[in-house]
């Protein structure tokens, strides 16, 4: 009988949409939509994970233009830092009950400080799904 895995790294989303700080918040908006993504990463020139751009964070855009007529600007503008994280050898059940406790939609996965993928609700029911089958 093979055992099944149980940890993050192998439900993940390996290949990420990310953005800079400085790409403009309208491109990043754009790029959300197209890909049909609720979020992405924000990373640095060296790769490091200094934010979440959200679909929630990008309402400011729509409520910055309302309020003072401006559409736009970077990214580091209106995204989240002091982003929580999940290691990669992270359990899938682990990560169910810390979904279950927050309203988060997506933790970016980190190993040794870096970024390697980003997994989401979805991606943990797929699991799931996946770990219930004989």
């Amino acid at each position: 009988m093979t055992s099944k895995s149980c940890v993050v790294k192998d439900y993940m989303a390996k290949t990420l949409v990310t953005f800079k700080p400085d790409t403009d918040v309208l491109d990043a908006v754009h790029v959300l939509v197209n890909n049909r993504i609720a979020g992405a990463p924000v990373v640095d020139d060296a790769g490091n994970l200094i934010g979440m751009l959200s679909e929630l964070d990008c309402m400011k855009v729509a409520l910055q233009a309302g309020y003072h007529d401006h559409f736009g600007g970077p990214v580091s503008d209106f995204m989240s830092d002091g982003v929580k994280t999940v290691d990669g050898e992270m359990n899938i059940i682990d990560l169910a009950q810390e979904f279950a406790e927050t309203s988060f939609r997506r933790f970016p996965v980190m190993r040794n400080n870096r970024l390697i993928g980003q997994i989401s609700r979805r991606d943990v029911l797929r699991a799931l799904e996946f770990l219930a089958k004989d």
